[in-house]
């Protein structure tokens, strides 16, 4: 995923798995492999694919941020209590993290409610 999102694929034409390959050439990754993990990420609908050619091209289906942001949701969905969980985290970040999260609850509240709309 990495190399796909380092590459800019997710707003572009995607990256081909020999592209991949290329990017992950110091992890020493059969190309048989590459594809086989593409492929699967795919069925997870993880990435998106579109034909070119006689190859496939590869883009994430979400943003980096939003992907880590899923996975911290469902982490907290692991916790026997999502606030206790929200506390712990929000007391281990940073001042300047602090900020960030307090600015963007802000930016939230004024917002108003959720809608059907959104």
């Amino acid at each position: 995923m990495d190399v796909l999102w380092d590459r800019g694929a997710s707003g572009g034409s995607g990256v081909t798995v020999r592209e991949v390959a290329e990017g992950l050439r110091n992890r020493e990754l059969a190309y048989t492999t590459v594809m086989t993990v593409l492929d699967r990420l795919a069925g997870k609908g993880m990435v998106e694919r579109e034909r070119a050619g006689r190859a496939w091209r590869y883009r994430p289906a979400a943003s980096r941020e939003a992907h880590i942001a899923r996975l911290m949701l469902d982490a907290l969905d692991l916790a026997g209590s999502r606030d206790a969980a929200l506390v712990r985290f929000a007391r281990s970040v940073t001042g300047t993290e602090a900020d960030v999260l307090r600015a963007a609850l802000a930016e939230e509240a004024a917002d108003g409610p959720p809608s059907a709309a959104r």
